[in-house]
């Protein structure tokens, strides 16, 4: 039980020191029927430690009033009377049932609106009080759960979408997935964290779950002792993005795959002890460790050891292959490791899903396959299992419902956080505009031959993943022929994998409507300069901030600073 002394206020306390008091004094795992009682008192009855804190380990935030932060107060807008839930999916696995059930859910009490995340998670909106117990209570009779989706815990432990089903995968980590989120997600000796923890594990050789920014991540890895091949993992820890980026570190260490969950529950208890993370929410993730407290590769790998009790074989960070940054969205159709079968995977605009749509990917996922269906972290989906005989006929269905699997590298490549539209911290729309700059961009660039990353994130907090972006898009305010409007800050040039490195901040901004005009000069810019089979990565990575910023503007332009994070020092409802 919680020290009760714990519980008492001090008379003027920080952010930080007020979460750290209110998780002291209750595990809001073990307090639902709280909920249920506010669901049958109405809005009006839910006490503000919920509102504000609580809700967040159910995967619940209160959605805003559409206008972000704009309106506000301390960095945050407007709550309404409604709620947003994220439904956890580890390693992105879904049935046809569970698909069936959401597209219900989201039909009956979501206005039909779904989103899928960039965690593997669909998210709802709209959601009443009342409506998050029967929500939930539907989810937990099919084995989904929003629990650990938000707070200060282990989040959604993210997987490589064709684990156990492509044949290039070293090996099938999905069984490491889920033993880790059954384990560690929703654990009640878990659930008091300095802030979010999250895991991801894969066999994947494309890295397609983005170990570079997690706050753990096992990715497989091979080596030959005494003649004898072996499988098992490499180790980073402290990724992240949000306000201040940080590429993963590579720990010197071989992981066999039976210390694999040892070693990540260690991290984890490591994390739990570090107090001095605690003092601030804006500096508590674990990057933060070797960011600000001196932390190394090394001395990470000595406090893991000392936990486990034995030492690790070492594995230099030579030892990796790092994936170039190819497409690692597995977008169309993948011949499985099953004879006779293949995955097709569809990319949806934003992540931006109708219960409709849901529903009849459950039915074409039990008509040409076995009703198995994946969530991926760049927001799509795939259906898997599908007898190839079926697959032409399936792919006419997805197009039929805008689910498409032959895409234009623009479509492809957009990611969308969810921005003003529900986000109380954001201060651009975004999924709205994403769309409508995708298309712009396909019709000002036909044929346009390059992969291209290009994501919206509607505030400094980088929900869309901005700062790993060929283009990132940051939402902002300014004003134009006098009128405040949305515009976005650019950043240019980040990647993940064999070049990875956190976009750059290039000193131009543009109102949203001016952005598709921009962008095209940008990569009208590059086709008319690139040297034979030069990428857009590269060509990027060579050019100065000058000359992409003159390409951007149309002119030579001073450069503009980029907004500090808000007042408050809030951090935005990630996925």
């Amino acid at each position: 039980m919680p020290d009760a002394t714990a519980t008492a206020a001090p008379i003027k306390e920080t952010k930080a020191q007020k979460s750290e008091r209110l998780k002291l004094a209750k595990n809001p795992w073990e307090s639902w029927d709280e909920v249920r009682g506010y669901a049958k008192e109405g809005r009006e009855a839910v006490a503000p430690e919920w509102s504000n804190l609580y809700f967040k380990w159910w995967g619940v935030y209160t959605q805003g009033d559409g206008l972000g932060v704009t309106g506000g107060t301390a960095g945050e807008g407007k709550a309404t009377e409604y709620f947003m839930m994220r439904i956890g999916l580890p390693n992105g696995i879904l049935t046809s049932e569970q698909t069936r059930v959401i597209a219900d859910l989201t039909k009956k009490y979501a206005r039909n609106l779904a989103d899928i995340t960039t965690r593997q998670n669909i998210q709802l909106h709209w959601l009443t009080i009342s409506a998050l117990v029967e929500v939930t209570d539907a989810l937990t009779a099919v084995g989904l759960s929003p629990k650990g989706a938000c707070g200060d815990v282990v989040r959604n432990v993210t997987g490589c979408p064709l684990a156990g089903l492509d044949g290039h995968e070293i090996i099938d980590a999905s069984p490491l997935a889920l033993e880790i989120a059954r384990k560690l997600t929703a654990n009640p000796e878990f659930y008091n964290l300095p802030r979010k923890f999250k895991i991801t594990a894969t066999g994947c050789p494309l890295w397609c779950s983005y170990p570079e920014i997690n706050d753990l991540a096992l990715t497989a890895i091979q080596r030959t002792v005494d003649g004898v091949e072996e499988i098992g993992y490499t180790l980073r820890v402290g990724g992240g993005l949000s306000t201040e980026p940080h590429i993963a570190v590579r720990i010197p260490a071989f992981i066999p795959q039976d210390k694999a969950y040892d070693v990540v529950e260690t991290v984890v208890r490591i994390f739990r002890e570090q107090d001095d993370l605690r003092q601030s929410r804006t500096a508590a993730r674990i990057k933060y460790l070797f960011m600000k407290h001196g932390w190394t590769a090394e001395s990470m790998l000595e406090a893991i050891e000392a936990k486990l009790g034995y030492k690790l074989d070492p594995s230099p960070l030579s030892a990796d292959v790092v994936p170039d940054d190819v497409y690692r969205d597995h977008i169309g159709v993948t011949p499985q490791s099953q004879p006779g079968l293949s995955a097709v995977g569809a990319s949806v605009m934003g992540g931006r899903l109708s219960g409709d749509q849901l529903e009849q990917l459950a039915t074409l996922a039990d008509k040409y396959g076995d009703g198995s269906l994946r969530a991926t972290i760049a927001q799509n989906i795939l259906l898997v299992n599908i007898k190839n005989e079926n697959v032409k006929a399936l792919i006419a269905d997805l197009n039929a419902i805008d689910l498409r699997v032959d895409v234009t590298p623009f479509w492809r490549g957009a990611i969308a956080c969810t921005g003003t539209e529900f986000c109380k911290l954001a201060i651009a729309e975004t999924k709205a505009f994403s769309k409508w700059l995708t298309e712009e961009l396909e019709g000002r660039l036909p044929g346009f031959d390059q992969q291209i990353k290009l994501n919206v994130t509607g505030c400094t907090n980088s929900c869309g993943q901005s700062w790993i972006a060929d283009i990132g898009l940051e939402g902002k305010k300014i004003k134009k022929d006098g009128k405040l409007v949305d515009a976005f800050y650019f950043c240019v040039g980040g990647a993940v994998g064999k070049y990875a490195r956190v976009a750059r901040q290039i000193g131009y901004r543009a109102a949203a409507e001016d952005c598709p005009e921009a962008v095209e000069r940008l990569l009208r810019g590059y086709l008319a300069l690139r040297e034979p089979a030069e990428d857009l990565r590269a060509y990027f990575a060579r050019t100065s901030d000058e000359d992409l910023r003159t390409h951007l503007a149309g002119a030579i332009v001073t450069p503009v600073e980029r907004d500090a994070p808000p007042a408050g020092g809030r951090h935005a409802a990630d996925a």
